[in-house]
């Protein structure tokens, strides 16, 4: 396994999000979360598991004196997951992405799979996009607030 390995989610608090191929949504959510996920070559189920319990679990929402407090269970939100692996690509030099440190096509399913399991066990109308396709998405982003999670090898030591 690769010492940087981890599975990633760009989240951002939407107000409404939805997910479309070929013209046909896939998916729509109201209040609660966007979630982005990419896998990286050597990322684990442990991992997808991990960052599943970051999501539903991140107090991203405001309480009633308007502090990020809340989770999106705990406010009874909806959650939109979409695979996009290029949130795994190397772009430290140069002015094109690489994506060696992508996950092969079979273990990005795999492993964004696992972590749409567990959400929908917590969420079950859990809604996602597609792997592999050329998806249209769109949200409002409310706040805006996005934060970039991860699960690292070294967290679950």
């Amino acid at each position: 396994m690769q010492d940087h390995a981890r599975v990633i989610a760009l989240v951002q608090r939407v107000t409404e999000a939805r997910v479309e191929v070929d013209g046909k949504v896939l998916g729509a959510i109201g209040r609660g979360i966007l979630a982005l996920v990419g896998v990286e070559r050597g990322d684990t189920e442990a991992q997808a598991e991990r960052l599943a319990e970051r999501v539903l679990g991140y107090r991203m929402f405001p309480d009633a004196e308007g502090k990020m407090n809340r989770s999106l269970l705990s406010i009874g939100g909806e959650l939109l997951v979409v695979p996009q692996f290029t949130l795994a690509a190397d772009t430290k030099t140069g002015t094109r992405p690489g994506f060696s440190t992508a996950a092969s096509p079979e273990d990005g399913v795999r492993l964004f799979e696992i972590l749409v399991k567990i959400a929908r066990q917590k969420i079950p109308p859990t809604k996602t996009g597609q792997f592999g396709a050329d998806m249209k998405v769109s949200l409002v982003n409310d706040g805006p607030v996005t934060f970039w999670l991860q699960a690292s090898p070294s967290e679950l030591s």
